[in-house]
């Protein structure tokens, strides 16, 4: 008998072991198991040979149609062996050196599986000495055999080791296998009628009809969905049992005086969050919010009157932000914002004001002094800062309130540094600038609270986003670079934005055009005689801060820059951006950066600049960001068009991620009904003590090097 844990090697044996180790990660029974296969075979339906591409590892169920050896070579000692294959309507040719045996080994009208990487060879397509494994179909099959089931699995494999061989040795492990502890609770399956582990083990790898294998997907589908919600609904769980002090809403302090001096009206959606997380910060345990929204749907502002609540109650709020560029953005404009209400204690100061500090890494010594100091004291009441907050030196007198920007840039122990530190857990408000769909956000935010904007402030002009084809309108360029003077004649600003820097340690794809070189060409070219600016992220802090201000206070006409303007840059009197090789940039992201432009009076113009062909997938991604400025909807199309390990933003390779069936963008309904189990499951047995299977699955996927999206929460 085996167990889920024993090791591979004991099973199947070194040999056999070492590449699917190699290939597949795989260390113990249990990888092997949760190696589903892709797809399936009914011996009396033939591959589909239409549907291959060049290019693919694929194996294939066809019969021989013809089998030939050629000899070439000096002296025609050479043989080269054609066999031609057919699904009944196409044709594909396996090629074979040095193999005469072939010939009769192969006969006209014999079944068998191939497999191979396809290419194409005078303009047919072909397999070079692919793998064959005949199927015998005379006989009497024994019911159990792979013949007798009528179905062969097919599985993700290498030229070392084959679907077949990948059958073999699964099939070694289950029929060895013991009894199973099954991570799913009895009532559970019963509820959503669901086959236990090993039969659902049984039915995917050895079916006797499509009715099993897809049974037993929907099992394992639904299983992946449980365990991650159980971690969530334990984290809930937990939340609940934390104490954190209550920040009521302070008559005639600072947060009121600053609303009712706003010279706009907030939106609905921004009065209907500032409610939402107004009463989270009344309670006494931690508020673990999301807020999303809209680009430029105000966001900042809804975490100002937070954080101002949380200064009126005689606590402190800290801001994170990914990057120092960001982090000196929220500072200058929640200090502009706030005006005198910032300037406790100095010279025009109002009454009862506070102080708010900016802490990075590159900081001088004096100001970071400064800024360190008044955390410490509370002299500050707000303290925005990048990664230098979460030091261990970084004091805070009482921590009420920390709101990360931009949170999957954070891992959790980052942000466990700061709220871990504080005598009084603190409550936290999570900022993410990309929309994101609401099945996505339950699987990678799902101990959260959300709060979602959708609705832009009043006075926000539109932006036409605009494709720019080079290699078939070559002179739209042109007209593009003649828009932006024509724009900073008017007294405007411009960005142009590349996807690498182009100095000295830059190893990147020289197909694009860099930061240096495009800046260089455009000040002696097309935009010659204008003001032109470059940032990037190897600027040092301070040459990056006095870019940004000149750019802010209009000494530069147009800022050359990578992606660090892509959140949270606000410069109104930006109305144009120029994005080269559009087609290097994901559809959210390109949808942040065109949220630059746009931001005063005047409408915005964003021209997506690609030598990508029309009609591949690179174009119809950019022509969807032109087609819609919907953040939700171009977020959703973005996550169909990604694989599922990129969505959730995990550093995997594809190769073991911990949700192998599970779809985050597709299996919305499987997702609802996992969490109302797992919070069920949960409030009865907040430990999972009566459920050990479940309990060690969980603490599997916590600490897996797959769970990285968990921690984003």
């Amino acid at each position: 008998m085996i167990e889920l844990s024993t090791k591979l090697v004991n099973v199947l044996g070194d040999k056999t072991t070492k590449p699917l180790t190699k290939t597949f990660d795989m260390l113990v029974v249990e990888d092997l198991l949760r190696h589903y296969p892709r797809r399936y075979a009914e011996l009396g339906k033939l591959t589909d040979l239409a549907g291959l591409e060049v290019g693919q590892h694929v194996t294939i169920l066809a019969r021989v149609a013809s089998v030939k050896n050629y000899s070439f070579g000096p002296g025609g000692r050479r043989t080269r062996t054609e066999v031609v294959v057919t699904d009944g309507t196409g044709e594909l040719t396996l090629t074979f050196f040095q193999q005469a045996w072939r010939l009769k080994a192969m006969q006209p009208d014999s079944l068998g599986l191939a497999a191979g990487v396809v290419s194409e060879f005078n303009r047919k397509l072909q397999l070079t000495h692919p793998d064959w494994e005949p199927i015998q179909e005379s006989g009497d099959p024994a019911e159990s055999s792979r013949l007798g089931r009528g179905i062969i699995p097919l599985y993700r494999a290498t030229a070392a080791m084959p679907s077949w061989k990948i059958e073999q040795c699964v099939g070694m492990c289950l029929e060895a296998i013991g009894p199973l502890d099954d991570p799913l609770p009895g009532d559970v399956r019963s509820e959503r009628g669901l086959l236990d582990l090993g039969d659902s083990f049984q039915a995917i790898h050895r079916p006797r009809a499509a009715a099993d294998w897809q049974g037993a997907r929907d099992r394992f589908r639904f299983e992946e969905a449980f365990v991650v919600q159980t971690v969530f609904a334990q984290r809930r769980s937990q939340l609940e049992r934390e104490h954190a002090a209550s920040r009521p809403v302070a008559t005639g302090g600072l947060r009121e005086r600053f609303e009712s001096a706003l010279p706009f009206e907030l939106t609905a959606g921004q009065r209907e969050v500032v409610a939402e997380i107004s009463a989270d910060l009344e309670h006494t345990h931690p508020m673990h919010r999301l807020l999303q929204g809209e680009v430029g749907s105000g966001k900042t502002i809804v975490a100002l009157i937070a954080m101002l609540q949380v200064v009126d109650a005689g606590a402190q709020a800290a801001l994170l932000a990914p990057t120092e560029v960001l982090a000196a953005q929220h500072f200058r404009a929640i200090t502009a914002m706030l005006g005198d209400l910032a300037k406790g204690g100095m010279l025009g100061g109002a009454d009862g004001a506070t102080r708010v500090r900016l802490l990075t890494g590159s900081q001088g010594a004096k100001a970071r002094k400064e800024s360190l100091l008044e955390a410490a004291s509370g002299e500050a009441g707000i303290v925005i800062g990048t990664h230098a907050l979460i030091q261990d030196h970084v004091q805070f007198a009482e921590l009420g309130l920390l709101v990360v920007d931009e949170q999957h840039r954070f891992g959790v122990e980052q942000r466990a540094a700061l709220v871990d530190r504080a005598e009084v857990t603190p409550h936290v408000l999570v900022m993410t600038a990309t929309p994101i769909p609401r099945t996505i956000a339950m699987s990678v935010f799902g101990d959260l609270e959300v709060s979602t904007l959708r609705e832009l402030p009043a006075g926000r002009q539109p932006i036409q986003t605009t494709v720019v084809p080079i290699a078939e309108r070559p002179a739209w360029l042109e007209r593009g670079w003649a828009r932006v003077r024509e724009e900073v004649a008017k007294g405007r600003q411009a960005y142009v934005v590349v996807s690498r820097i182009g100095d000295s340690d830059d190893g990147q794809d020289k197909d694009t055009r860099s930061l240096v070189e495009l800046s260089e060409e455009l000040a002696g070219g097309s935009l010659h005689g204008l003001r032109v600016g470059r940032l990037h992220g190897r600027l040092s802090a301070e040459d990056k801060d006095a870019t940004m201000d000149a750019f802010a206070r209009g000494d530069l006409d147009v800022l050359v820059a990578t992606t660090v303007v892509e959140v949270g840059v606000d410069v109104p009197n930006a109305t144009v951006m120029v994005v080269m090789d559009a087609e290097r940039f994901g559809m959210s992201q390109l949808h942040q950066l065109r949220g630059r432009v746009g931001r005063g009076t005047e409408a915005g113009l964003c021209l997506l600049v690609t030598a990508t062909e029309d009609g591949s997938p690179a174009r119809e991604r950019l022509d969807a960001v032109a087609s819609t400025s919907d953040g939700f909807e171009l977020s959703r199309l973005d996550v169909e068009l990604r694989r599922e390990g990129d969505v959730l933003g995990a550093r995997q390779s594809g190769v073991r991620s911990s949700l192998r069936l599970l779809s985050v963008v597709k299996d919305g309904d499987v997702i609802d009904e996992a969490r109302r189990l797992a919070d069920s499951v949960v409030e009865s047995d907040p430990g999972l003590t009566a459920l050990p299977a479940l309990a060690a699955a969980v603490h599997a996927l916590e600490h897996s090097e797959q769970a990285e999206y968990l921690e984003r929460t």
